[in-house]
C-alpha cells in the first residue's frame, strides 16, 4: 500500500462565501451513521453561520426510499439524474454494495460523473467508484477491512490506509468517523478552523487529519491492563499468524501463567479464547462480505484448513460458514 502523502486539494475544498450543493448517492444497507456523519456536520455549519452555505439532496438507484442497515428506510428525492446541478457527487455504500451497484448503475454513474466539480465514496462508496472507473489514477481510500481486497482488486488506484483522501476532484473517507472529519475539514477549508472548531464542539468531537491510519491502537482502553492491551494488540495485527499464549507473554516479558490470570481478571477470558474470537469475527465478516473461498478466509484468518475452520465457526455461532455464505 502507498505511503500516507500530503492531501491534493481540490478546488471544492477552498475559501469560499459560494453556497455548495452536494448530492448524496445513497446504496440500499448503508449505515444510517455514514449519512449523519456526512450530513449533520453541514447543518451544523449552517446553524452557526446563521445561513445556508452547504445543500444538498439524497438520490437512490431507484429514486424510492432507501433501506439502511438499521432497518429504517431514507427517503430520496429521486433517482441518479436527480443529482445533477449539484457541484458534488457523494456515494456512500455498506453491506451488500456488490449486489446495489448494479452494472445499469455503475454505467449511469460513470457517465454522469463529468458533470460533477468533484466526486466522493464513503465507506464501500469507493468500490462503487472504483467500478464505475472513476477512481483509476486516483489516490484513495476505503474501510481498513476492506484495504487489501480493494488494492489487489484494483492495481491502477494508489491506495492508502488513512482516514479520508482528497485526490485532486476525487475524496474518499473510509467511514462514519473518517466521514465526519472530511465534512470538518471542508468546513475548515471553506469557512476558516474557527467554524470547524465550533461544529465538532456541537457534536462532542475533534477532528482528525486524513492522514491518521483509521484505526489506532495506540490509545489502549484505560479500564484495562496495560499488559492486555499490548497483549490484544498482538493479536489484532497477526490474525493470519496467530501466536501461542507463551509467544505472546514472551514478547511481553511474563510467564504464560501471569498472562493468563490478567486476562481472567480483566477479560474473564483466557488469551487463547479471546485470540480465537478475534480470528473468528474476521472470517464471519469476510464470508458475509466478500466471495472468497473458505479455503482462503481459513488461511488469512489463522486456520490450517477450511475444515478447521468450519469446526471453530460450528462452536462459536452455532452454524457451519457454508450456511451463513447461503
Amino acid at each position: 500500500m502507498a505511503k500516507p502523502a500530503k492531501i491534493i486539494t481540490s478546488a471544492l475544498f477552498a475559501p469560499s462565501d459560494q453556497p455548495l450543493t452536494l448530492a448524496l448517492l445513497v446504496l440500499p444497507q448503508a449505515s444510517i451513521l455514514e449519512v449523519a456523519s456526512t450530513l449533520d456536520p453541514l447543518r451544523s455549519a449552517n446553524r452557526h453561520l446563521g445561513h445556508e452555505a452547504y445543500r444538498w439532496r439524497v438520490v437512490s438507484p431507484d429514486g424510492g426510499p432507501v433501506p439502511l442497515t438499521c432497518g429504517i428506510e431514507l427517503p430520496s428525492n429521486g433517482p441518479l439524474s436527480a443529482a445533477e446541478g449539484a457541484d458534488a457527487l457523494i456515494v456512500i455504500a455498506g453491506f451488500q454494495q456488490s449486489r446495489s451497484a448494479t452494472q445499469p448503475l455503475v454505467r449511469d454513474l460513470s457517465r454522469i460523473a463529468a458533470r460533477f466539480a468533484a466526486i466522493g465514496g464513503i465507506d464501500a462508496g469507493a468500490w462503487v467508484l472504483a467500478r464505475a472507473g472513476l477512481l483509476n489514477g486516483y489516490k484513495a481510500t476505503v474501510h481498513w477491512e476492506d484495504l487489501e481486497d480493494f488494492a489487489a482488486t484494483h492495481p491502477q488506484i494508489d491506495v492508502a490506509p488513512d482516514r479520508f483522501v482528497i485526490d485532486r476532484n476525487r475524496f474518499t473517507a473510509g467511514g462514519a468517523a473518517p466521514a465526519c472529519d472530511l465534512m470538518l475539514h471542508l468546513i475548515r477549508a471553506r469557512h476558516g478552523p474557527a467554524l470547524a472548531l465550533q461544529v465538532a464542539a456541537s457534536f462532542i468531537t475533534t477532528a482528525r487529519d486524513g492522514t491518521e491510519p483509521q484505526m489506532i491502537r495506540a490509545q489502549p482502553d484505560p479500564r484495562l491492563d496495560p499488559r492486555v492491551s499490548a497483549a490484544i494488540s498482538r493479536m489484532e495485527s497477526r490474525l493470519d499468524s496467530p501466536e501461542t499464549t507463551a509467544e505472546i507473554a514472551a514478547a511481553l516479558g511474563m510467564s504464560p501463567r501471569r498472562l493468563e490470570q490478567i486476562f481472567a481478571e480483566n477479560l474473564g477470558l483466557t488469551p487463547a479464547a479471546h485470540a480465537l474470537g478475534l480470528r473468528l469475527a474476521a472470517a464471519r465478516r469476510m464470508i458475509t462480505d466478500t466471495r472468497h473461498p473458505l479455503a482462503e478466509v481459513a488461511l488469512r484468518c489463522g486456520f490450517s484448513s477450511a475444515s478447521s475452520l468450519s469446526r471453530a465457526f460450528r462452536g462459536q455461532f452455532g452454524i457451519p460458514p457454508s450456511s451463513l455464505r447461503r
